[in-house]
C-alpha cells in the first residue's frame, strides 16, 4: 500500500507551538493534507505521553491508532548538547521506537541524564555515539534518524554546530544510521551532490509546529509497503519500499541562502565569500545557509542523479499560494474560506499534483487555479529564504 507518512512533529508542550495542537487537530488536517501516517513526537514529556495513552486505543503491528483509526508511530526528537574536538556541537536526532513499553524505557535512561519534562524536545549532554548506542541497548528495534540535517544551529552536517560527515559524529555507531532527514532547505538534487550520502535513506518530514494545513506534511516521505513499524523501518534500511518524498522547494526553506536576519542581508554563496562569511551591514558573521554548506562538502556537480535515486515531488502549501494571489496573511479569514472551499475537490496533494485547471476552477478564483498549474509546470521562482525567514513564491 501508498503510505504518505510525516513522522517528525510536535506536540503543545514542545516550546513554540500551538497550545491547541492535540492528536485530534493533527488526524483532522493530516486527512485533509492527505497524509496517511502521523509521527506522535515528544513521547518522553510526561504528559504528552498520557494524551498519547488516552487517543491511542488499539496496536496493530507496531502501530497506534485512535478511536477513527489513524495511525500513528511512536516518534519524539532528542537535541544532543555537547563538545566534541573543541568544538560545540548541537545535533537534533529524530527517534522511532516500536511501543509504549519501549518508550518508558527510553524515558526512564533519559531521566538519569536530565529532566524531560519541561519540553517535548529536551536536551541533553549526551555525545551522538553515547546516544545509539545506549538505545540500541534498551531495543534494537528504536531507529535513530539526525533531524533536518543541514539546519546551520541544528544539524549534524550544519554549517555552526555540525560535523563534516556522519561519521564524524557517530564514529562506532555510523552502522546503525540508515536514514537521515534532510531538511526544508533541501532538496534531493542537492544532496545528490554528496557521495557520502549514497548509502541512506533520505526522508523528508515536516518538523510542524503547529497542525494547519500549511504545516503538517509540507514535507513527507512516501512508503510502499505494509502499515506496520517493522515495514517502515526495513524500507529505511534497504530503500526497497522507500518510494519517494514530497519536498518543498528548497528556497522556500528558513535557511536556504546565507543572511543576517536582523541587517535585513541575504547573499548566494559566491556573495558571501567575497565578504568572507562577514555582514555587510553590521559586520558581524553571516549565518551560513544549506545551498552554501552543501557547495562545501559537495564531491559532485549540480545536476548528478545516482542511479538508485528516488521519485520526488516539489511542493509549496497551498495555502502559500492562495495567500500570494490573495495578498493577504495565510492565516486570515478570507485565506482560510478560500483553502476550506478548493478543499472541496479532495485532500491538499491531489489538489497540487493531479486536478485539472478546469475542475480547479470550478471551486476557486481561476487566478488561484492558474498559479496552482503554473507552479506544478515548474514556473514559479522562490525568493530563498535565509537566517530563519521564509522563502517567498513570487506569482
Amino acid at each position: 500500500m501508498t503510505i504518505i507518512a510525516d513522522l517528525h512533529i510536535h506536540g503543545k508542550y514542545s516550546r513554540a507551538t500551538s497550545k491547541d495542537l492535540t492528536l485530534p487537530k493533527l488526524e483532522k488536517y493530516a486527512k485533509i493534507k492527505g497524509v496517511s501516517l502521523l509521527g506522535t513526537g515528544d513521547f518522553t514529556h510526561p504528559q504528552w505521553i498520557e494524551h498519547l495513552k488516552e487517543s491511542l486505543i488499539r496496536k496493530e503491528n507496531e502501530i497506534y491508532y485512535t478511536k477513527t483509526n489513524f495511525p500513528f508511530m511512536l516518534t519524539t526528537e532528542i537535541s544532543l548538547v555537547y563538545t566534541q574536538d573543541n568544538k560545540g556541537r548541537r545535533v537534533h536526532n529524530l527517534v522511532l521506537a516500536p511501543s509504549f513499553e519501549v518508550v518508558s524505557q527510553i524515558t526512564e535512561w533519559l531521566k538519569t541524564k536530565g529532566r524531560v519534562d519541561y519540553d517535548g524536545r529536551p536536551i541533553f549532554k549526551i555525545p551522538c555515539p553515547e546516544f545509539v548506542e545506549s538505545l540500541r541497548s534498551i531495543s534494537k528495534d528504536i531507529e535513530v534518524i539526525p533531524a533536518h540535517i543541514w539546519t546551520p544551529w541544528f544539524g549534524l552536517l550544519g554549517s555552526n554546530s555540525g560535523f563534516n560527515s556522519v561519521q564524524e559524529a557517530f564514529h562506532d555507531q555510523t552502522k546503525y544510521i540508515h536514514a537521515l532527514e534532510t531538511g526544508l532547505s533541501s532538496d534531493p538534487i542537492m544532496n545528490w551532490r554528496l557521495s557520502q550520502l549514497d548509502k541512506y535513506s533520505l526522508v523528508s518530514f515536516s518538523d510542524l509546529h503547529s497542525f494547519w494545513p500549511h504545516k503538517i506534511g509540507r514535507e513527507a516521505t512516501i512508503f510502499d509497503c505494509k502499515l506496520s513499524y517493522d515495514s517502515i523501518i526495513k524500507s529505511l534500511h534497504t530503500k526497497e519500499r522507500l518510494a519517494g518524498t514530497i519536498e518543498v522547494d528548497p528556497a522556500y526553506g528558513k535557511y536556504h541562502i546565507d543572511g543576517h536576519r536582523n541587517c535585513n542581508v541575504a547573499l548566494k554563496p559566491d556573495e558571501s565569500v567575497k565578504l568572507n562569511n562577514i555582514c555587510p551591514k553590521c559586520n558581524k558573521g553571516l549565518t551560513i545557509g544549506v545551498e552554501h554548506r552543501i557547495e562545501e562538502l559537495a564531491d559532485r556537480p549540480y545536476g548528478f542523479k545516482p542511479a538508485d535515486a528516488k521519485t520526488y515531488h516539489t511542493l509549496i502549501p497551498l495555502s502559500e499560494i492562495i495567500s500570494a494571489i490573495m495578498g493577504r496573511g495565510i492565516m486570515t479569514k478570507s485565506v482560510v474560506q478560500e483553502y476550506n472551499k478548493i478543499s472541496k475537490i479532495g485532500h491538499e496533494f491531489k489538489i497540487l499534483l493531479h486536478t485539472p485547471r478546469e475542475e480547479l476552477i470550478k471551486y476557486t478564483d481561476i487566478k488561484i487555479a492558474d498559479a496552482i498549474i503554473r507552479y506544478r509546470n515548474g514556473e514559479v521562482k522562490i525568493e530563498p529564504g535565509y537566517d530563519g525567514v521564509y522563502g517567498k513564491p513570487l506569482f
